[in-house]
C-alpha cells in the first residue's frame, strides 16, 4: 500500500505510525491504522480513476476513526470534502448537498437512508463507509493524486444565524496555516491527548481539536456527542493534557459537577487540575461561567476567537495573564486591524470593525462571486465584528449588524449589557437583541432564562440595572424563556428572537 501525499498533514502522520492517534467507540487507532483506512477510503473513490479534481464529496458519519478517515481519503483521491452536520434535518442537508453540488456522499448504516432519500434523486453516488473500509487492493496499490497546497480543500457552512448559510472555501494551504499557527501558539506536541465533544461540521472541532492534535501526533479520544458525566469520566480517567469546548458546555459541566457527590467533586477538580491547558470558544464567554469554572477547577479558560471563514485570529497566551472578557492578541501569521465607518483604520482605544488578512484566511464563499469580491476590502477579509483594544488585547462588542444596537443615537454592544444582566440574581443566562423602533430607533431587548423558583417583572429589572448601565443600555423590553435558542456550537440564533416579543408572556 502506498498513500502519496505532499499535504502536510497526512504526510506528517506517517512519520507516528505507532502512535496512538484516535480513539473512539470501536477502540484505540494508531496513525497506521488511519493511513490504511484513509487510503481505502482514497481507492473506494477513485474506482480506477487517477484525481477527482476538486468533486465535492459529502460526508455525514460518527466523530471517530470512520470520520478522519474519510476526510483524508477525499483530499488524498483529490477531492474537497464537505462534512454533513451528523443526523441533521433533510432540509438542512438537502441544501448543503445541493449547493456544494456534491457527486458523492460518504454514510454509515445509521444515517444511509436518510442520505439515499436526498441523494438518489439528484443522481448523487452514495457509498457506506463499510463498504470503503472493507475496500482491499494489491499491497503494491497506489492511491493519491498530486495534490498542491493551492487546491481547494473544504467547504464549511456557515452557522447561518444572521443570513442564509455560506459554503466557505479553504484550500490546503489554508488549513495547513490554520493547524501551524495553533500549534506554535498552544505549543501541541506528540505527547498530548485530548478529548473531542464538538460537532465535527465547524472549524472548532476539524481544525483546533482533531487537525491540531494529528499534526503533531498526538492522541485524540473522539466522542459521538457531548454529555456531562462522560466528559468528566473521561477527564477524570483518561490523563488528558488539553480540553476544548463551547462555553454552553462548560456550563454543563458545571451543572453536573454542582449535582455530584463531594467525593466525586474533590476527584474531578483534582484530575481536570492536571490538563495543561482549557480554552473556550465559537461564542461569548460570560465571566462568571470563567470565574466558576477557575473556582472549580484551577484553570483560567483561555478565550480566543475565530470564524469558519479565517480559523483562529486571536488568543489570549497560553503562557501569561489572560484577561476576562478579552480574547487576546494575534496569533502567529495572523493580521488584525480595527477600521471605522471610513474603512480607515481606528485610533488606539476606538471602536471598530475587525479585519483580519494573511494565509489562514479562507479562498472564497462556494458559487458567490459577488459576495466574496465584496467580503474583502485591499486584501483584508471584513468579518463583520466589532471590538475594541483595551490593554493590548482585543475585546470583542458583538456583531456589527446583530450585536451592536443603535438606540438613541448611541451605538451600544449587546454583550455588554447581557454581561451585566447575568449578574442579577434572578438571571441564569440572557440574550440582548435590538427591536426596531420609529422613536429610537431601536430599543433595547433582553430575553432571559431565571433562575428556578424565581420572578422577574420588566419595572424590576431596569430599577436594578441602572444602577450598573448607562440609560440608554437599559433594556425596555423583556421576555422570560425556558432556554434561549442556539445552534450546533452554542451561539444563540438572535434573529428567531424577535418574534418572541411579539408574544403574550413579553414585556411582563
Amino acid at each position: 500500500m502506498n498513500l502519496y501525499t505532499s499535504l502536510p498533514l497526512i504526510a506528517r502522520a506517517q512519520r507516528h505510525a505507532r502512535r496512538t492517534a484516535i480513539v473512539d467507540g470501536g477502540g484505540s487507532f494508531s496513525y497506521e491504522d488511519l493511513l490504511a483506512a484513509s487510503f481505502r477510503v482514497a481507492m473506494a473513490l477513485l474506482g480506477g480513476r487517477s484525481d477527482l479534481n476538486e468533486e465535492r464529496v459529502a460526508f455525514s458519519l460518527m466523530p471517530g476513526l470512520a470520520w478522519v478517515a474519510t476526510q483524508w481519503g477525499i483530499w488524498c483521491a483529490g477531492g474537497i470534502a464537505v462534512p454533513l452536520p451528523y443526523h441533521s434535518a433533510r432540509s438542512e442537508l438537502e441544501y448543503f448537498m445541493n449547493d456544494s453540488g456534491a457527486s458523492t456522499v460518504i454514510c454509515d448504516v445509521e444515517t444511509s437512508q436518510a442520505i439515499s432519500l436526498i441523494a438518489a434523486p439528484r443522481g448523487i453516488r452514495v457509498l457506506l463507509y463499510d463498504h470503503c473500509n472493507a475496500f482491499r487492493q494489491a499491497e503494491s496499490a497506489n492511491a493519491g493524486s498530486d495534490v498542491t497546497l493551492q487546491r481547494r480543500a473544504m467547504i464549511l457552512y456557515t452557522s447561518g444565524t444572521s443570513s442564509r448559510p455560506k459554503g466557505v472555501v479553504t484550500t490546503h494551504a489554508n488549513i495547513s496555516a490554520q493547524i501551524a499557527s495553533l500549534v506554535e501558539a498552544w505549543e501541541w506536541s506528540a505527547e498530548d491527548r485530548t478529548l473531542l465533544c464538538l460537532p465535527l461540521h465547524h472549524v472548532h472541532g476539524i481544525i483546533n481539536v482533531v487537525s491540531s492534535a494529528l499534526w503533531v501526533g498526538a492522541a485524540c479520544r473522539m466522542l459521538p456527542r457531548f454529555e456531562a458525566n462522560e466528559v468528566w469520566d473521561r477527564i477524570a480517567e483518561d490523563d488528558l493534557t488539553l480540553f476544548m469546548a463551547v462555553p454552553t458546555i462548560y456550563v454543563k459541566l458545571i451543572a453536573a459537577w454542582d449535582a455530584a457527590s463531594e467525593q466525586r467533586r474533590v476527584l474531578l477538580s483534582r484530575e481536570c487540575a492536571k490538563l495543561r491547558l482549557m480554552v473556550s470558544g465559537s461564542a461569548a464567554l460570560p465571566v462568571s461561567t470563567l470565574e466558576r469554572w477557575k473556582e472549580i477547577t484551577g484553570h483560567t479558560l483561555l478565550e480566543r476567537y475565530g470564524m469558519t471563514e479565517i480559523g483562529m485570529a486571536l488568543s489570549n497566551p497560553l503562557r501569561g495573564e489572560r484577561l476576562p472578557g478579552s480574547v487576546g492578541k494575534p496569533l502567529p501569521e495572523v493580521d488584525v486591524q480595527l477600521v471605522g465607518e471610513d474603512a480607515k483604520p481606528v485610533a488606539p482605544g476606538s471602536i471598530g470593525e475587525i479585519e483580519v488578512r494573511g494565509p489562514t484566511v479562507f479562498a472564497e464563499y462556494w458559487g458567490e462571486p459577488e459576495v466574496s469580491r465584496i467580503a474583502f476590502r485591499d486584501g483584508w477579509f471584513r468579518t463583520g465584528d466589532t471590538a475594541i483594544v483595551e490593554n493590548g488585547s482585543y475585546r470583542i462588542l458583538g456583531r456589527t449588524n446583530v450585536d451592536i444596537l443603535k438606540t438613541g443615537g448611541h451605538k451600544v454592544s449587546a454583550l455588554e449589557i447581557e454581561e451585566t444582566l447575568r449578574q442579577h440574581p434572578a438571571i441564569a443566562d440572557c440574550a440582548v437583541i435590538g427591536l426596531p423602533d420609529l422613536e429610537w430607533g431601536e430599543r433595547v431587548a433582553a430575553a432571559v432564562v431565571l433562575r428556578r423558583d424565581n420572578e422577574l417583572t420588566l419595572p424590576s429589572l431596569r430599577t436594578w440595572a441602572k444602577e450598573l448601565l448607562a440609560a440608554h443600555k437599559v433594556p425596555s423590553r423583556l421576555i422570560a424563556l425556558d432556554a434561549l435558542p442556539r445552534n450546533a456550537m452554542g451561539k444563540v440564533a438572535k434573529p428567531s428572537l424577535a418574534a418572541l416579543f411579539q408574544t403574550p408572556d413579553g414585556d411582563r
